[in-house]
């Protein structure tokens, strides 16, 4: 699915004031505008169906047909090869939000050589993302790196959000994340840190709950799977990935 969103992608006009090229799209993106005034990006892009433009908005997908008359929300999945291709177009541009993450302000919970590396996007009191903690030497040992953000649901000011920014400014960041995961008071610490950024990163890339998991190629696994049928779930999406 991959090559076939990079190709339907790599199609895509960045509306701007300039001229566009061959394709005029100024109708769509007029009425785009006007339904999200405050987008700081839209990108349109044709697809594989005859009158129909793939529209994305910061980082949300949506379709309209060229005439503009008509905006579609949903998937688009093609029938005789069972691909998402709303989906596939997601994971491009969540794998290009990746990119940009700072490595060094995530808190990693990791083997010494991992097969596969889980973005996972996480709230300090979620029940889920705490059984998934829980577990953490588990998915170390199916040979899983662990790698959190922080994603409170509450929002940016909540309780959660005190309590993610309390771990992200400790000395050790490892135990405190495995203390606040097991419901331990702790006194708050205030520091420079890197919590409302990757709350308001996961929320571009689409995050609505937590746990949520992200491969290196930003596919979204969403909620707690457990660690067997995690690797199982990771070598046969690696299996059915398509060569470079």
């Amino acid at each position: 699915m991959r090559h076939l969103t990079k190709a339907i992608l790599g199609m895509a006009l960045t509306v701007s004031s300039s001229v566009m090229a061959e394709d005029d799209f100024s109708t769509v993106e007029e009425r785009i505008r006007a339904l999200a005034p405050n987008a700081t990006s839209i990108a349109i892009s044709e697809t594989p169906i005859e009158g129909m433009l793939m529209v994305q908005v910061n980082g949300d997908i949506v379709y309209a047909t060229s005439d503009g008359k008509y905006l579609i929300q949903g998937r688009v999945i093609d029938l005789e090869t069972r691909e998402d291709l709303t989906e596939g177009a997601k994971s491009e541009l969540r794998q290009e939000m990746m990119d940009e993450i700072d490595a060094s302000k995530q808190i990693v919970f990791t083997p010494k050589e991992p097969a596969y590396e889980l973005t996972v996007f996480t709230d300090i009191d979620c029940g889920y993302c705490r059984k998934l903690h829980e577990q953490v030497d588990e998915y170390n040992e199916a040979g899983i790196a662990i790698r959190y953000m922080a994603f409170p649901r509450a929002g940016i000011g909540s309780r959660s959000y005190e309590k993610a920014v309390t771990v992200w400014c400790s000395d050790d960041q490892l135990k405190a994340m495995t203390s606040a995961k097991a419901g331990e008071e702790m006194d708050p610490i205030q520091c420079d840190n890197p919590v409302a950024e990757q709350y308001q990163l996961g929320m571009a890339m689409g995050v609505s709950g937590t746990p949520a998991l992200l491969t290196a190629d930003g596919q979204l696994i969403p909620g707690y799977v457990p660690p067997e049928q995690l690797r199982a779930r990771l070598e046969k999406m690696s299996e059915e990935a398509p060569a470079e």
